[in-house]
Protein backbone atom coordinates (compact mmCIF):
# COMPACT_ATOMS: atom_id res chain seq x y z
CA UNK A 1 0.00 0.00 0.00
CA UNK A 2 2.86 2.38 0.87
CA UNK A 3 4.57 1.77 -2.49
CA UNK A 4 1.31 2.49 -4.31
CA UNK A 5 0.83 5.76 -2.39
CA UNK A 6 4.39 6.86 -3.13
CA UNK A 7 3.93 5.98 -6.81
CA UNK A 8 0.68 7.97 -6.99
CA UNK A 9 2.30 10.94 -5.25
CA UNK A 10 5.36 10.77 -7.52
CA UNK A 11 3.16 10.54 -10.64
CA UNK A 12 1.09 13.51 -9.48
CA UNK A 13 4.24 15.57 -8.88
CA UNK A 14 5.58 14.78 -12.34
CA UNK A 15 2.21 15.48 -13.95
CA UNK A 16 1.86 18.83 -12.18
CA UNK A 17 5.39 19.87 -13.11
CA UNK A 18 4.82 19.38 -16.83
CA UNK A 19 1.42 21.06 -17.07
CA UNK A 20 2.11 24.35 -18.79
CA UNK A 21 0.88 27.45 -17.02
CA UNK A 22 -1.86 29.45 -18.66
CA UNK A 23 -0.51 31.72 -21.37
CA UNK A 24 -2.15 35.15 -21.25
CA UNK A 25 -4.28 36.17 -24.21
CA UNK A 26 -3.55 39.43 -25.98
CA UNK A 27 -5.53 41.87 -28.06
CA UNK A 28 -5.53 41.25 -31.80
CA UNK A 29 -4.56 44.74 -32.95
CA UNK A 30 -2.68 47.74 -31.63
CA UNK A 31 -2.40 51.10 -33.36
CA UNK A 32 1.05 52.19 -32.20
CA UNK A 33 0.41 55.82 -33.12
CA UNK A 34 -2.61 55.90 -30.78
CA UNK A 35 -0.70 54.02 -28.08
CA UNK A 36 2.07 56.63 -27.94
CA UNK A 37 2.11 59.24 -25.21
CA UNK A 38 1.92 59.20 -21.43
CA UNK A 39 0.28 56.48 -19.35
CA UNK A 40 -0.16 56.66 -15.58
CA UNK A 41 0.40 53.55 -13.53
CA UNK A 42 -2.81 52.76 -11.66
CA UNK A 43 -1.75 49.39 -10.22
CA UNK A 44 1.04 46.83 -10.48
CA UNK A 45 2.23 43.58 -9.07
CA UNK A 46 5.17 44.15 -6.72
CA UNK A 47 8.51 44.25 -8.50
CA UNK A 48 12.04 45.10 -7.49
CA UNK A 49 12.60 48.06 -9.78
CA UNK A 50 9.52 50.02 -8.64
CA UNK A 51 9.43 49.00 -4.98
CA UNK A 52 10.17 52.50 -3.65
CA UNK A 53 8.10 54.51 -6.14
CA UNK A 54 4.79 56.27 -6.43
CA UNK A 55 3.42 58.55 -9.15
CA UNK A 56 4.83 56.16 -11.73
CA UNK A 57 4.24 56.81 -15.41
CA UNK A 58 5.45 55.58 -18.78
CA UNK A 59 5.80 57.70 -21.89
CA UNK A 60 6.07 55.99 -25.26
CA UNK A 61 7.48 57.70 -28.35
CA UNK A 62 7.56 56.12 -31.81
CA UNK A 63 10.98 56.30 -33.41
CA UNK A 64 11.83 56.64 -37.10
CA UNK A 65 13.07 53.02 -37.17
CA UNK A 66 9.68 51.70 -35.98
CA UNK A 67 10.87 50.98 -32.47
CA UNK A 68 9.52 52.74 -29.42
CA UNK A 69 11.39 54.82 -26.86
CA UNK A 70 10.11 54.05 -23.37
CA UNK A 71 10.60 56.56 -20.57
CA UNK A 72 9.50 55.36 -17.14
CA UNK A 73 9.36 57.88 -14.31
CA UNK A 74 8.42 57.81 -10.66
CA UNK A 75 8.79 59.70 -7.42
CA UNK A 76 10.23 58.20 -4.26
CA UNK A 77 7.75 57.22 -1.56
CA UNK A 78 10.08 58.51 1.16
CA UNK A 79 10.83 61.83 -0.58
CA UNK A 80 8.20 62.65 -3.22
CA UNK A 81 10.14 65.74 -4.31
CA UNK A 82 12.82 63.42 -5.71
CA UNK A 83 12.20 61.38 -8.81
CA UNK A 84 13.93 58.79 -10.92
CA UNK A 85 13.61 57.70 -14.52
CA UNK A 86 14.67 54.86 -16.76
CA UNK A 87 14.86 54.90 -20.55
CA UNK A 88 14.46 51.85 -22.75
CA UNK A 89 13.47 50.60 -26.15
CA UNK A 90 10.47 48.48 -27.15
CA UNK A 91 9.76 46.63 -30.38
CA UNK A 92 7.40 44.11 -31.93
CA UNK A 93 9.41 40.96 -32.71
CA UNK A 94 6.62 39.31 -34.73
CA UNK A 95 4.42 41.58 -36.86
CA UNK A 96 1.71 38.87 -36.76
CA UNK A 97 1.41 39.45 -33.00
CA UNK A 98 1.46 43.26 -32.62
CA UNK A 99 0.35 43.11 -28.95
CA UNK A 100 3.40 41.04 -27.92
CA UNK A 101 6.22 43.53 -27.56
CA UNK A 102 9.68 43.21 -26.10
CA UNK A 103 11.16 45.97 -23.95
CA UNK A 104 14.80 46.46 -23.06
CA UNK A 105 16.24 48.76 -20.41
CA UNK A 106 19.61 47.04 -20.01
CA UNK A 107 21.37 45.30 -22.87
CA UNK A 108 21.31 42.35 -23.48
CA UNK A 109 18.26 41.68 -21.30
CA UNK A 110 14.72 42.20 -22.54
CA UNK A 111 11.31 41.47 -21.11
CA UNK A 112 7.86 40.76 -22.41
CA UNK A 113 5.30 43.54 -22.69
CA UNK A 114 2.03 41.92 -23.70
CA UNK A 115 -1.09 44.01 -24.16
CA UNK A 116 -3.88 41.85 -22.76
CA UNK A 117 -6.67 44.43 -22.73
CA UNK A 118 -6.85 47.79 -24.48
CA UNK A 119 -9.71 50.26 -24.44
CA UNK A 120 -11.14 51.10 -27.88
CA UNK A 121 -10.40 54.76 -27.17
CA UNK A 122 -6.92 53.97 -25.79
CA UNK A 123 -7.84 55.27 -22.31
CA UNK A 124 -6.63 52.23 -20.35
CA UNK A 125 -4.53 49.12 -20.87
CA UNK A 126 -3.64 45.90 -19.05
CA UNK A 127 -0.04 44.80 -19.62
CA UNK A 128 1.83 41.69 -18.52
CA UNK A 129 3.60 38.71 -20.00
CA UNK A 130 3.77 34.93 -20.11
CA UNK A 131 5.78 34.61 -16.87
CA UNK A 132 2.82 36.03 -14.88
CA UNK A 133 5.37 37.84 -12.67
CA UNK A 134 4.73 41.34 -13.96
CA UNK A 135 1.42 43.12 -14.37
CA UNK A 136 0.44 46.75 -14.85
CA UNK A 137 -2.83 48.60 -15.16
CA UNK A 138 -2.20 51.88 -16.97
CA UNK A 139 -4.46 54.81 -17.75
CA UNK A 140 -4.29 58.10 -19.59
CA UNK A 141 -5.68 59.71 -16.43
CA UNK A 142 -4.24 59.62 -12.89
CA UNK A 143 -7.43 58.00 -11.57
CA UNK A 144 -9.53 55.13 -12.81
CA UNK A 145 -13.13 54.33 -11.95
CA UNK A 146 -13.65 51.21 -9.84
CA UNK A 147 -15.79 49.47 -12.45
CA UNK A 148 -12.99 49.63 -15.04
CA UNK A 149 -10.34 48.75 -12.46
CA UNK A 150 -12.26 45.67 -11.31
CA UNK A 151 -12.90 44.59 -14.91
CA UNK A 152 -9.15 44.74 -15.59
CA UNK A 153 -8.41 42.77 -12.42
CA UNK A 154 -10.88 40.08 -13.55
CA UNK A 155 -9.18 40.00 -16.96
CA UNK A 156 -5.81 39.55 -15.23
CA UNK A 157 -7.20 36.70 -13.11
CA UNK A 158 -8.70 35.09 -16.23
CA UNK A 159 -5.21 35.24 -17.76
CA UNK A 160 -3.71 33.33 -14.84
CA UNK A 161 -2.47 36.17 -12.62
CA UNK A 162 -2.62 36.08 -8.84
CA UNK A 163 -3.62 39.64 -7.98
CA UNK A 164 -3.81 39.30 -4.19
CA UNK A 165 -0.63 41.36 -3.78
CA UNK A 166 -1.46 44.04 -6.37
CA UNK A 167 -0.40 47.55 -5.38
CA UNK A 168 -2.60 50.56 -6.07
CA UNK A 169 -0.14 53.23 -7.14
CA UNK A 170 -0.42 56.64 -5.49
CA UNK A 171 -0.74 59.36 -8.14
CA UNK A 172 -0.66 62.39 -5.85
CA UNK A 173 2.44 64.16 -7.18
CA UNK A 174 2.46 67.35 -9.25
Amino acid sequence: MMKKSVLILFTAMIFNSVIPQKVPSVVSTVDLNRYMGMWYEIARLPNYFERKLKCASATYTLRDDGRITVLNKGNYLTDPQKSTSSKGIAWIPDKKSPAKLKVQFFWPFSGDYWIMELDKEYRYVLVGGPSLKYLWILSREKKMDELTYNMLLRKAIDNGYDVKSIIRVQQDCN
